[in-house]
């Protein structure tokens, strides 16, 4: 099989897709299978994957959309189907259904929703924004969404939540199908906590709070940072990633007092970044969406416990009071509680790090890239 990946992040750029596509491209290239991958992606020639990239660098949004589906209408040419990883897949799916490929898309957004978020159509969560109807802009954008969902041959979705939200725009349920993120990360993982903040240069003796996320507006770190400052004092929060809001929350962290206590650490390489997971005494995610989420996979793998927004597809991962704690989004008193809970009671810390390392075995690579490998043949063998 011939297969043609679309990805609007690749590393070294953070984000669930630039995460779960290296991974799978090397899953199907070792089951025998010819890859390409067409992204987004800062490095011009990334190198050390056993398939080509085809990289579109930075430029303009508009410009760089159009260069993507330039680069995909040429590269599909000799594929058997394209995967479509991502939420503004108009012109993907075009030029697939040019070149006459079976198409899959792989949803890990209502991506009208964050548009809409994104340019100040609405302020409502994803939840309420299923319900209500807005001006013309975002029936555009729903429009727009929908006509592209119901031209491609399957829809994966990466969480239950999101798969009910596809069949709330009226698509057909049997085009949709559940297969859960999986967990990429090592298969062992020997740095200890102590080597860990020692490589990292973290006190032995700090409380760490640690967040991995890309800094835009719906990941709520602004939230965290208020809640690290209505504890005691000697908490101190380690984010990493980068983004559009990054002056805006180090503005906001000195502001409320904790300007020393907050640390931006940028992007980070993956090893690093589990490096960081490791160090942290509690992992906290504010997000106001996820889909479902990589980084949370790869906290339970390593027995960290969480807290985070009780939103989209979190649930399916975190339990209350099993492996972490659920608070609303941007509930300021209600992260700060969780995390003076887990930070002051080493006994639930550990309980909740052992439900998440039985918890994650349920999203090994083999067994869900297989269900994707699976699907992605169907539609090869239907066009014969």
């Amino acid at each position: 099989m011939r297969v043609l990946i679309t990805t609007p992040v690749f590393p070294p750029d953070l984000g669930g897709p630039a995460v779960y596509v290296p991974s799978l491209g090397r899953f199907l290239v070792e089951r025998g299978h010819d890859v390409k991958v067409v992204a987004f992606c800062e490095d011009p020639e990334p190198k050390g994957y056993p398939f080509a990239v085809v990289a579109i660098t930075r430029d303009s949004l508009p410009k760089r959309y159009w260069r993507s589906f330039l680069k995909i209408y040429e590269h599909a040419k000799d594929r058997d189907v394209v995967y479509v990883n991502e939420h503004l897949a108009l012109l993907a799916v075009l030029a697939a259904k040019l070149r006459g490929k079976k198409c899959a898309i792989r949803i890990m957004v209502d991506g009208s929703w964050e548009i809409a978020h994104r340019y100040g159509w609405t302020d409502d969560d994803i939840d309420a924004y299923q319900r209500k109807s807005y001006g013309f802009k975002v029936w555009l954008a729903r429009t727009l969404q929908k006509w592209w969902w119901n031209r491609v041959d399957a829809i994966v979705s990466c969480s239950d939540y999101l798969r009910r939200i596809v069949i709330g725009y009226g698509i057909e349920p049997d085009k949709v199908r559940l297969i859960h993120n999986v967990y990429n990360g090592p298969k062992t993982f020997a740095t200890t906590k102590a080597q860990a903040r020692e490589k990292l240069g973290v006190p032995a003796d700090r409380k760490v709070v640690v967040t991995v996320c890309r800094l835009m507006v719906w990941k709520g770190v602004d939230g965290l940072i208020r809640a690290l400052a209505q504890l005691r004092g000697d908490e101190h929060l380690y984010v990493v990633g980068d983004g559009e809001e990054l002056d805006a929350w180090t503005r906001l962290a000195k502001e409320c007092g904790v300007g020393d206590r907050v640390h931006f650490v940028g992007n980070r390489p993956h090893g690093e970044t589990l490096e960081w997971i490791r160090a942290a005494d509690v992992f906290a995610l504010n997000s106001r969406y996820e889909g479902l989420s990589h980084t949370l996979l790869e906290v339970m793998f390593l027995g960290t416990p969480i807290v985070c927004s009780n939103v989209c597809g979190n649930p399916e991962l975190v339990e209350h009071d099993k492996n972490g704690i659920l608070t609303d989004f941007n509930d300021v008193p209600a992260i700060r509680d969780g995390l003076a809970r887990v930070l002051g009671d080493g006994e639930l810390a550990a309980r909740f790090g052992a439900y998440s390392r039985d918890k994650v075995r349920a999203f090994d690579r083999e067994t869900l890239f297989a269900r994707v490998e699976a699907l992605l043949q169907s539609l090869v063998d239907a066009k014969r």
